[in-house]
């Protein structure tokens, strides 16, 4: 099988129904499978599921697992060459899947490729080839990782090595909202640290492939439509605790014994990256 896909879904009913119909469509000349996660969701989204779409594997947890348990549950049961981790409120073009596959068949060295995701009034969204929120951000100039995040904008905003939105490029970090993995890849480097509950996880796994010596790309030659939409308030505990408990995590995992990027012929802190045009 080429591509298992895969969706996390807490409370996202009616936008789950526009993601699948838009993966459907997207994977019609494609071998591959759809997996629901569903974090204990309380709006019938795992009737609806067994109701209209018969041909996707439900895994329905009893409680709110956290996207990175979840996400690992379902990579556990893929059978596909290709993992596509993505959002409940995404929706993907039909060309996405069958351009995503062929850019990865072509870079041997990626580990995993993002789009260009476009916002619900379509607008280009930034995090698209930074992966990272201004809070992550703000996070790695503290804690001095800033230097392993290049193509972040952390410094410099005229570093030469970062690209704009129609660019090809090498990346650090691929958004969690659409990102697509080799199984192989995943089965050296390993899976979602399960710690980082709600956020922070796709960061790790994507500095982790790097550690590896593989590349993550940002492909803006077909995109995604991502809603954004969250039910947890900024302000709420659980928000809080997931969100900036995730970045001590991270800090306590690297930052006191700092692992050596193995890429060939690259300095630990490469000066530029990969770009096409």
């Amino acid at each position: 099988m080429k591509l298992s896909v895969i969706i996390v879904n807490h409370n996202r009913c009616d936008l789950l129904k526009l993601a699948l119909n838009a993966l459907i469509k997207a994977g019609n000349s494609i071998d591959y499978e759809l997996i629901m996660i569903d974090n204990a969701s309380t709006d019938n989204s795992v009737e609806m599921v067994n109701a209209d779409y018969p041909d996707v594997r439900i895994i329905a947890n009893l409680a709110n697992e956290g996207v990175a348990k979840a996400g690992n549950q379902g990579i556990e049961v893929s059978r596909g060459e290709y993992i596509l981790l993505v959002n409940a409120d995404t929706i993907c073009g039909k060309e996405t899947l069958d351009k995503v596959l062929d850019f990865m068949n072509v870079h041997n060295e990626a580990a995993g490729v993002g789009v260009r995701m476009l916002g619900a009034q379509g607008s280009f969204l930034p995090e698209s080839n930074r992966g990272l929120t201004q809070p992550w951000v703000t996070f790695f100039k503290l804690i001095g990782f800033a230097k392993n995040f290049q193509k972040t904008r952390l410094s410099n905003r005229n570093h030469k090595a970062w690209v704009e939105e129609f660019q090809t490029s090498e990346v650090d970090v691929l958004n969690d909202a659409f990102m697509l993995i080799r199984k192989s890849v995943l089965n050296e480097v390993g899976l979602f640290d399960e710690r980082f509950v709600q956020y922070g996880h796709n960061i790790d796994l994507s500095y982790r492939m790097r550690l590896a010596g593989y590349k993550n790309y940002y492909f803006p030659k077909t995109y995604i439509i991502n809603f954004k939409s969250n039910d947890q308030s900024k302000f709420s505990w659980q928000y809080i605790k997931n969100f900036y408990g995730a970045m001590l995590i991270f800090a306590a995992k690297y930052l006191f014994r700092l692992p050596e990027i193995k890429i060939e012929g690259m300095q630990m802190y490469p000066a530029a990256y990969e770009v096409e045009q």
